[in-house]
């Protein structure tokens, strides 16, 4: 039985509940009509035994579901673990950390908005050290370095044979803060230029001139799945990363990052416009 389930693996779990929920039936009444012990439903919802895909879609017979993409996609989730490159960490780092980098892998497409910090995506490494360097309580230099290559390693979705597409919503606020001082941002806005002339991805400025727009006070990280129903949102809170999967919250979290698209500028214009922040440095 695990002891530490990943991201993933609790991911898989919540949806059966999900399914489960959705039929009417409490756990003991699905157990009995599937054959089981009430713990072994209990332990599968929450990710603690790993589940099959064959499992997966007995269950989703069983509870009547009639979405065969979703149950497809639930099924795709399940299955001998693939070890990432994330696992040389498991020792190191927060395992939410290690849960983003694999949410990421197995992505569709990726949407984010930031207000004062560049994507972490697209840092430069001297860019991220400056950031780590602001943590509260501070860290170690070694745990500095080892956040800032995790990091890095994870930049790798946007440069692989089928990079993932990504949409990013930049305020005006993170390209004139001056992190690191003027050489360490000027190299980091060159970087993101250079980025978005990438075909998989697509930077918008979100200018002063648009004013309070809903949402832009927050970080937001959209990770798109399979189907819209397994879409993650991520929140970047000062203790790591919060995930979210309700529908209700992933219903908001689109509308804001949709209106952040109508407000920003489109990518040609924000290229410009971060050319005129480097001229101004």
């Amino acid at each position: 039985m695990r002891t530490n389930p990943t991201g993933r693996q609790l991911r898989v779990g919540a949806e059966l509940r999900k399914l489960r929920e959705r039929a009417g039936l409490s756990s003991t009444a699905a157990a009995q009509q599937l054959g089981m012990k009430q713990a072994q439903v209990s332990n599968m919802e929450t990710g603690r035994v790993g589940v099959s895909a064959e499992r997966v879609r007995t269950l989703a017979s069983q509870y009547d579901c009639s979405d065969p993409a979703l149950v497809d996609a639930i099924a795709g989730m399940t299955g001998d673990r693939k070890r990432g490159w994330w696992e040389e960490y498991r020792d190191i780092l927060p395992g939410t950390l290690l849960d983003l980098a694999e949410l990421e892998s197995n992505s569709m497409r990726l949407r984010s908005a930031v207000t004062v910090h560049i994507p972490g995506l697209f840092q430069t490494t001297e860019y991220a050290r400056e950031v780590f360097r602001q943590s509260v309580p501070q860290l170690p230099p070694p745990d500095v370095e080892h956040r800032v290559s995790f990091r890095i390693k994870r930049q790798a979705v946007l440069f692989q044979e089928s990079p993932v597409p990504q949409q990013v919503f930049i305020h005006e606020a993170a390209l004139r803060m001056k992190l690191g001082g003027r050489d360490v941002t000027r190299a980091q806005l060159k970087h993101l230029l250079d980025m978005n002339e990438r075909e998989h991805i697509a930077i918008g400025v979100i200018t002063f001139d648009t004013g309070v727009l809903a949402g832009s006070g927050q970080s937001i990280y959209y990770s798109e799945g399979p189907v819209p129903h397994l879409d993650t949102v991520n929140l970047d809170q000062s203790h790591g990363p919060v995930f979210l999967d309700a529908e209700a919250q992933l219903h908001k979290y689109r509308v804001l990052l949709d209106r952040m698209e109508a407000a920003s500028l489109p990518p040609a214009k924000s290229q410009d416009f971060i050319h005129s922040v480097v001229h101004d440095l």
